[in-house]
Parts: C-alpha cells; sequence; structure tokens
C-alpha cells in the first residue's frame, strides 16, 4: 500500500531500517503519487541502492535488479529470442508448417527470453515491483536510448512481436554516481535526487537504527571519525556501507571505545585504498581520534 503523505513515507522507509531526510521522503513520495521515474544521483555509498530495497520492502513488491555495466546490451537489459529453441522447433517442423506459420511461431511469446526490464513490466505474478536500475552511469551512452521508451511509457517495442505495455506500471529507480554525465533525455523522463553523505545526526540515528545494540559513546567516535575521514582529500570517501561494516567488526573485536592501535588495525574495514589507508598510519591515527574526541567532547 502506497502511504499517502511524506510523513508516511518516512516513517515507511525508517521501519525498513532506512532513514532518509525530508527532501529524499519528499520526491520518493511524489513519484509514487504521480507514478514518474526517480532519479537519484550521488556519491558511492550515500544509500542510494538500498533505498530501492527499502521501498520493495515498504510497498510490498517484488526487486528487480539491473546492475548495469561497460557493453550492456538489450539482450541483456531486455529480452532476448532463444534461438536453441527455434532451431530445434524448426527441425521439428520440418515439412509439416507452412513457412508463414513457422515464422510466426518461432516469433512468439514462449521463445522469448525475458530480461529485468521485460520482467518489469510484465511480471509473470502480475505483481507491479521495484525495478532498480542500478549504475546507470558505468553502461554505455548509447544504452541510455534503449531506456527512453520505458521511462516515458513502461513500455516495450519488440520488432518481431510488438508493443508489451505494463497492466501496472513499476516503480522505477535509476542511480548513477556521476562517473559520467547521464543524458538529459534520460533525466527529464524522471524525478531528480542529489544523494549526499549523511550528516552526523542523520549517521548516527542510522547507526543506532542498524545496531541497536552499540554503546553510545563508541557509536559517536565511530561516526564522528567517519565524519572526519569524509573532510580528508581521500581516494575513496567511506560510504554508509563501509560505516556499518567498520561499527560491526568493532563490535565482534568486543570494542567499547576507540584507540589508536584498534583503528589502525581495522582500517581496512573503512577504506578500500592502500593510499588512503596509508595516511592514517601511526601517528595520524592518534591524532585523527585526538581532535574527534575534542570536537565530540569539548576538549
Amino acid at each position: 500500500m502506497r502511504p499517502d503523505s511524506i510523513d508516511a513515507t518516512l516513517d515507511g522507509l525508517r521501519a525498513q531500517g532506512y532513514v532518509a531526510p525530508r527532501a529524499l521522503g519528499t520526491v520518493v513520495f511524489l513519484a509514487l503519487r504521480l507514478g514518474r521515474p526517480l532519479f537519484l544521483e550521488g556519491e558511492p555509498g550515500t544509500g542510494k541502492t538500498e533505498l530501492a530495497k527499502a521501498l520493495a520492502g515498504l510497498l510490498d513488491r517484488p526487486l528487480i535488479r539491473l546492475q548495469c555495466y561497460e557493453g550492456l546490451d538489450l539482450a541483456a537489459a531486455a529480452y532476448e529470442w532463444n534461438y536453441a529453441r527455434q532451431m530445434v522447433e524448426i527441425k521439428l517442423a520440418q515439412g509439416q508448417e507452412s513457412r508463414e506459420d513457422l515464422a510466426r511461431e518461432l516469433f512468439s511469446r514462449r521463445f522469448l527470453i525475458a530480461r529485468p526490464l521485460l520482467q518489469a513490466i510484465d511480471p509473470p505474478d502480475g505483481r507491479a515491483p521495484v525495478l532498480l536500475i542500478d549504475e546507470l552511469d558505468r553502461a554505455d551512452e548509447p544504452f541510455e536510448a534503449f531506456l527512453l521508451e520505458l521511462l516515458s511509457d513502461f513500455q516495450l517495442s519488440i520488432p518481431e512481436l510488438g508493443v508489451i505495455r505494463a497492466a501496472e506500471p513499476p516503480l522505477v529507480l535509476l542511480t548513477s554516481n556521476r562517473t559520467r554525465e547521464v543524458h538529459d533525455a534520460v533525466k527529464r523522463r524522471c524525478l531528480y535526487h542529489w544523494l549526499d553523505f549523511p550528516d552526523a545526526a542523520r549517521e548516527l540515528e542510522i547507526l543506532r537504527l542498524r545496531l541497536p545494540g552499540i554503546e553510545s559513546a563508541l557509536a559517536q567516535e565511530i561516526v564522528a571519525v567517519v565524519q572526519a575521514l569524509r573532510g580528508m582529500d581521500l581516494y575513496k570517501l567511506p560510504g554508509l556501507a563501509e560505516t556499518l561494516e567498520w561499527s560491526r567488526a568493532l563490535l565482534e573485536l568486543n570494542a567499547l571505545v576507540l584507540d589508536p592501535a584498534t583503528l589502525t588495525s581495522t582500517l581496512g574495514v573503512l577504506l578500500k585504498y592502500q593510499d588512503d589507508i596509508a595516511r592514517l598510519q601511526g601517528s595520524e591515527a592518534a591524532q585523527l581520534l585526538a581532535r574527534v574526541r575534542a570536537e565530540t567532547h569539548g576538549g
């Protein structure tokens, strides 16, 4: 059931473990009410993919995910014909059917293999899903043209078969990490939202919601360290996923508070590039913790 207000949207997402700022809750509510696709752009690790999972849970719909990559084409994204089965059918039908009847039969639905885009507009169980087109910026630019018909009219044109329209449109979310610009034609068909890293208050709320057993002092120090790291000139800033993974790692180590040795030894959970890790080795870790504690505790 769709939420009937922005507050109900925010509450519903929170019940799924997703703490959304009000601006995001507003654009999600509008996407649901207006039946428009939602285009989410932002740094990796800001919760774009997790939002799709939360919405699938909130709406009690299946989640269909199309992970984009370089070289992605229509056959992998939307549909392809089952050529092996068609060849078998041709051999079996030799001398039994007219050429026109055979051609018509070979390009019927029973020979069509549905990929994520087709599955989303023509789901086998009839339930309109949440369709996540993830990291569109990783796909080649020409691939975006395949999406325009679906984003505008929730349909796919198959030359041999005709137009397949969605009986009930799916909720479509597209994400981009902005490694390249996505074409305006895609963005014009969507509601748009830039999703940034959370501020300290929201990140702390997320951490407490996802790991309710964590000690308050440790949670505050974790968030303060991650926020400080995001202010540094690192190659790859830690996202929400890294915050949560690092927190779980510290709980496994029975840490009650952070110390320089623990921070140094667990940096590989939080940071993913050696150059970034090297910057925090030795005295830098102790200095970072000292600054964090001074700011957190007022000296």
